[in-house]
């Protein structure tokens, strides 16, 4: 196996690694993601840089007589390291250690929580974990989705748990539904909820509903407190740390911090710790810099003052980056959509709208705001409109300041047209997409909501890599799980949960799925110099598996078994009970249930029973009986 040498040109290391002789190690396959030199047998390593990589013969005659040898990946593949582009510490920390109620299996370092996938099966686990809790105690459940679980409110809540205080994070992180007890537990009341603008507008008080801006903006002060605590956090984060590794991941970034809920010295204490091998990065956000009354003419020196505040190595803020927001949470189903939204029988459905995070006026006055100062600009859109309103101001703005390589980041590109991918290409910005999207809800969504022929086409991940644009993946923790391999798998395979492979033309090879989860997610990031393929100079990252993903049943492909992580050039190995947890159902997602648990939509958006289909329903089992 042949290979170009690439020979060592700088070493500085990043992580205050000692000066050591080089290491060199030989495996099965080293699969670099560098079109020089794009598979090798050896890559050595010192200080915590990449110092040679080709044949063996190459790597050692570069190194010379001073080295180690190592045998310890002789029968493994190397990848360079596995990166989560874009993840939430702070939800995965708190949503991971709830009582977790989702339509498809949790797979955690030291638990499993299973699929619910009907409303019955939902209602049972609500009460068992209400029974299993101390009197008085809060409940606190995440995952919950209208289309497998049904309608939710206080009112339902209250029937199931009584005067316990219980709280539910909806599966997208948007929306809580609290019971009466809950709310009256954190001294919220209907007159407090009023006078905030756009979020006034998007809470639901008799259904205990929050959604979107009513759940961030106004929900969060009161509920925080008793939720987000400093033991969850140690918990969440330690678990987190063990989840990451034993995916793979040695970098993610949480694009868009909120510093009054983040705890950022936690995040230096535990993410930043020594044994801990991968790295953490932050942008600042600015959804609520005009919350918080700046003019846009305060908006950069106020993200510039937050970056300088997260300095750091490991923990770190990354400087002249921004996430922005435009619509609504596809899981939530209130992304803005350009034709509408859709009832079971495939008619229009007017009561169900989607929802502005940043209204697009607001949205074009912060963009234009950053684009000025040359920053890079990443922004959650999911809806077609959304990218429609979004692709409009970023032409205005290449047009009244052209920018090159400016890299805005359409993030989750949920739902989109093909004109629209042309436009992409053309304006010169890269996308980000969540692979899982399709996986997890097309079947659901192609029966209520989008219809079959939006929905299939979610994420056209094909269509982007036809156009030239740069392609990265994220999981959005916990949106998808932090599993690069199996997000790679995702964006191959398209398969959903009844069998059947969604929108087959946007399927894309396996190299391409993991160019996605490395090298590509690194550009997005402006860090390709540093991270996403085995070069010489570059940070030595790396992923160790069981076989070749090359040479694997593209189905299996997130099944192969991670064994180690090799992060700044010291190795790390998985621990045997992790990668027999991983292994055990790593891909699993529950089986669609029975089309009877879900009816329909209220005028939020938001899942509620619709008379007639109950009533059909009712008649259709009144005569099979």
């Amino acid at each position: 196996m042949a290979g170009t040498i690439h020979r060592f040109t700088s070493c500085s290391a990043d992580y205050d690694s000692p000066v050591t002789k080089p290491v060199v190690y030989r495996a099965q396959r080293i699969v670099t993601m560098n079109d020089d030199c794009p598979s090798a047998q050896a890559v050595a390593i010192r200080d915590g840089r990449f110092l040679a990589v080709g044949t063996l013969e190459e790597v050692l005659a570069a190194v010379g007589p001073d080295h180690e040898l190592s045998d310890v990946f002789t029968d493994r593949v190397l990848l360079p390291g596995l990166i989560d582009q874009h993840l939430h510490p702070i939800l995965g920390a708190t949503t991971l250690t709830t009582e977790v109620i989702a339509p498809e299996d949790w797979i955690l370092p030291r638990r499993t929580f299973t699929a619910a996938v009907s409303e019955a099966e939902y209602d049972r686990r609500i009460l068992a974990a209400h029974r299993s809790l101390p009197d008085g105690e809060w409940l606190f459940s995440w995952g919950w989705h209208a289309l497998w679980h049904g309608p939710l409110s206080r009112e339902r809540l209250d029937r199931i748990v009584k005067d316990r205080p219980t709280a539910v994070w909806q599966r997208s992180c948007h929306e809580w539904i609290l019971n009466s007890a809950a709310l009256d537990a954190i001294g919220l009341t209907y007159e407090l909820t009023q006078g905030h603008g756009l979020a006034s507008e998007q809470l639901d008080w008799a259904r205990g509903h929050f959604y979107e801006n009513g759940s961030m903006v106004i929900l969060a002060q009161y509920l925080f407190p008793h939720f987000v605590t400093t033991e969850r956090f140690h918990t969440g984060l330690n678990q987190m740390v063990e989840y990451l590794h034993m995916n793979g991941v040695t970098a993610i970034n949480e694009p868009g911090i909120y510093w009054t809920s983040e705890p950022w010295d936690l995040y230096q204490e535990i993410l930043g710790h020594d044994d801990v091998p991968f790295e953490s990065t932050f942008m600042v956000q600015a959804r609520t810099q005009p919350l918080r009354e700046l003019s846009p003419e305060q908006f950069v020196s106020d993200a510039s003052s937050q970056v300088e505040l997260g300095s750091g190595t490991k923990v770190r803020m990354i400087d002249h980056h921004v996430k922005l927001f435009a619509d609504g949470a596809i899981i939530s189903q209130l992304m803005q959509m350009k034709e509408p939204y859709l009832d079971r029988d495939g008619n229009p459905d007017p009561h169900h709208r989607g929802e502005w995070l940043m209204e697009p006026d607001q949205l074009k006055i912060v963009f234009d705001t950053y684009w000025d100062a040359e920053w890079q600009i990443h922004i959650h859109v999911n809806g077609d409109l959304g990218l429609e309103v979004l692709l409009n101001i970023i032409e205005e703005a290449q047009r009244r300041k052209p920018r090159d390589d400016h890299r805005t980041v359409i993030v989750h590109f949920a739902n989109s047209t093909e004109d629209q991918v042309n436009k992409i290409a053309q304006l010169g910005a890269i996308v980000s997409a969540n692979p899982y999207y399709p996986v997890g809800f097309a079947d659901k969504y192609s029966e209520w909501g989008l219809g079959p022929e939006r929905a299939d086409v979610m994420v056209r991940s094909a269509s982007v890599l036809r156009r030239g644009i740069p392609l990265s993946f994220h999981s959005d923790l916990p949106m998808c799980p932090s599993d690069p391999m199996l997000m790679a798998a995702y964006g191959v395979n398209r398969t959903t949960p009844s069998g059947r492979v969604a929108g087959p033309e946007q399927r894309i090879g396996i190299h391409d799925a993991l160019r996605a989860v490395t090298i590509e997610a690194a550009y997005s990031w402006r860090r390709e110099h540093e991270l996403g393929s085995i070069e010489v100079g570059k940070i030595a990252n790396l992923t160790a598996l069981d076989s070749d993903p090359y040479d694997s049943d593209p189905k299996l492909i997130g099944q192969i078994p991670i064994r180690a992580t090799v992060f700044a050039g010291r190795v790390f190995d998985v621990p045997p009970e992790l990668i027999a947890q991983r292994n055990g159902a790593v891909g699993s997602v529950a089986e669609i249930s029975d089309s009877s648990s879900f009816s329909g939509v209220n005028e939020h958006g938001c899942a509620c029973e619709i008379a007639e289909f109950i009533a059909n329903y009712l008649a259709q089992s009144a005569r099979a009986a």
